[in-house]
């Protein structure tokens, strides 16, 4: 999607222009700036491509004004920094934005068929046009990147002047001019024709350039560029294969993404007092000793309470491994998941906090027991909830969850304290489903063998995307997983129905492990969808109940069956089973694993095996 362009540029708070005297070139929302256009992505404005900026040069420009700083202390913790910033605001009012680099420089002309460098083309101050023609350049379509998430400009010289006779390694010693024409005949890369004016090569299409090991034939590797760096940015030689690739393209920058809820006792969203002496005070157990530190470092006056801290201390600890070894990402990420399991399923009562507590999760009035022919149990109330959504890195070419040693590029050249990240208020349901009753339906030959069909496919393809099949992550496809990602696709779907949501609106969170059972189905949008009380009255009992069935009898038909439930495979490399968009897919932003394992079967069963799903017997009239 290309942003709209600005409608004027902006100004200073009196109506000047701002310090940096920069012009403006589009807006983009401030969400945008973690999840589709983060630091290292390519943006299309208009006729023109940039690349966003490292954050070595947005650590001087962002200001605390339009980028103030937001805390979670889990999920910084978690990352390793002291805290997050939001993106800059890109209202008609601010001062500063991202800051954007020209990218890629490889321009054409569509009346000169000129294929060289933007600057070549002496184009006027500000301006994106062809200094002879006085038409509009056209950035260079197709971009070179290599799996340690290095980005750069397709090889056109080497491309063209790859005859055998004159080898590779003579491009641009020829003396010529490139140049770049369509043919017209046909819409394929067949027809994009590049040629040399030195006449010892002839016109080559561009047909065959995304073949795997196309660069490498021509003795071409990956040297390091780092465009969103700047010329500043030490580029070393990588030495691994390049791949070419569209610009616009979804496998030229991958977001790692993490998120967590903001739960007790670390859920009132203030900066930590405590920040410079966590290191020391886990090193004492008794609160005698934690008291006459913090008398010696705070002069007797510390900002919280001795109680408060030893709840902070016994949170962190329990969040660490029992041995002696440091504690691992992976298994930080696991504990902050149990944990606001565990915070879900006990509550956190409204009356019992104070007003700025922004986590809210209560049990329903109404009689549970209506839930049990379902099999759904422990409903609760989150009416107010707060997630934080932090960019921790970006990936090419490679999914970061798909291996142990995932190719992640870091957003700037030097560590940094913090991380760019977004925050979203809102409310939500959460629901968990029988544990005797989930261990019986697991243990089904008939469900183990369905899902172990969408594991097998989901592992080869983790190993085909994988450099070493030594380091690919075992794929999380268990029964318990694809029944609760499948029954929250159907729930949001459900609620975008009968209770005014748009489904893009929702968003799901699972929680499934050997321990875990449970899915938090929740608002996440930062305008007025956000916390208006509509989704926490789905989640009483007897509403709830009414909801489920709906949900489940909607799901026991899908207009492209019989070939969706009886399909022995759907979805990229078969990752799904009866699953499309016409019946249980979300859009993107409303699903944790990109609208895969999926299987509508696993809740209704198929017309061949009704007893297969997991509600088919509560589904009997």
């Amino acid at each position: 999607m290309t942003p709209p362009p600005a409608r004027r540029r902006r100004t200073g708070a009196n109506g000047a222009a701002p310090a940096h005297n920069l012009p403006r070139r589009g807006a983009v929302r401030r969400a945008q700036a973690i999840t589709t256009y983060g630091v290292g992505s390519l943006i299309a404005v208009d006729h023109e491509s940039f690349i966003v900026s490292g954050l070595d040069e947005a650590e001087q420009i962002w200001s605390r004004d339009e980028s103030p700083q937001i805390y979670e202390r889990r999920l910084a913790r978690l990352l390793d920094v002291d805290y997050f910033r939001l993106p800059p605001a890109s209202d008609d009012t601010s001062k500063d934005g991202l800051r954007v680099r020209r990218f890629p420089l490889m321009h054409s002309c569509p009346d000169c068929n000129d294929l060289q460098r933007h600057r070549d083309f002496n184009p006027p101050a500000g301006k994106s046009v062809c200094g002879t023609c006085e038409a509009d350049l056209v950035p260079s379509r197709f971009v070179v990147a290599c799996k340690d998430g290095h980005l750069g400009e397709f090889p056109y010289w080497q491309w063209v002047h790859r005859s055998k006779e004159r080898g590779a390694s003579t491009a641009g010693q020829c003396g010529g001019k490139l140049k770049l024409r369509t043919s017209g005949h046909t819409a394929s890369l067949r027809s994009i024709l590049v040629s040399c004016t030195c006449g010892h090569a002839p016109e080559v299409s561009m047909e065959g350039s995304f073949r795997r090991n196309a660069l490498k034939d021509l003795g071409l590797k990956c040297r390091g560029p780092r465009p969103w760096l700047g010329a500043s940015a030490t580029a070393k030689d990588c030495g691994l294969p390049l791949r070419t690739l569209q610009r616009g393209s979804s496998a030229v920058w991958q977001p790692v993404l993490k998120s967590a809820l903001s739960i007790p006792p670390w859920s009132d969203g203030r900066a930590d007092p405590l920040a410079e002496h966590w290191d020391t005070l886990r090193q004492y157990d008794e609160p005698a000793h934690v008291e006459i530190y913090l008398r010696g470092a705070f002069k007797g006056k510390c900002p919280i309470s001795l109680e408060e801290v030893m709840t902070l201390l016994a949170a962190e600890r329990e969040e660490d491994p029992d041995s002696e070894t440091a504690p691992t990402f992976d298994h930080r990420y696991r504990a902050l998941r149990n944990k606001e399991y565990e915070r879900l399923r006990s509550g956190n009562d409204e009356s019992e906090h104070a007003r700025d507590e922004q986590f809210v999760c209560e049990t329903p009035l109404g009689d549970q027991s209506v839930l049990d022919p379902l099999g759904v149990t422990g409903p609760m109330l989150v009416k107010k909830l707060r997630e934080v959504r932090a960019l921790k890195a970006f990936t090419r070419l490679t999914d970061a969850e798909s291996t142990t040693d995932s190719k992640e590029m870091p957003l700037s050249e030097h560590p940094l304290r913090w991380l760019p990240a977004m925050e979203v208020r809102g409310e939500g349901v959460f629901l968990r489903l029988d544990e005797d009753r989930l261990d019986a339906w697991e243990k089904a030959l008939a469900v183990g063998a369905r899902v172990e069909r969408m594991r097998t496919a989901h592992q080869r393809v983790l190993e085909q995307r994988a450099d070493d099949p030594s380091l690919v992550v075992p794929s999380p496809a268990t029964p318990r997983m694809v029944l609760l990602h499948t029954l929250a696709h159907v729930l949001i779907n459900e609620w975008s129905l009968e209770a005014g949501y748009p489904a893009a609106a929702l968003r799901e969170r699972l929680y499934a492990a050997d321990d875990m059972a449970g899915v938090l189905v929740y608002t996440a949008t930062s305008d007025s969808a956000g916390s208006l009380g509509g989704l926490v009255a789905q989640g009483e009992p007897e509403l709830l109940d009414r909801t489920v069935r709906s949900a489940l009898r909607r799901a026991e038909w899908c207009s492209s069956d019989p070939l969706c439930i009886e399909t022995e495979a759907s979805g990229a490399g078969g990752i799904n089973l009866a699953a499309c968009h016409a019946c249980v897919m979300l859009p993107e932003t409303s699903c944790e694993h990109n609208n895969i394992l999926l299987d509508r079967a696993l809740l209704i069963g198929t017309p061949d095996d009704p007893d297969l799903g997991f509600f088919a017997n509560a589904l009997e009239p």
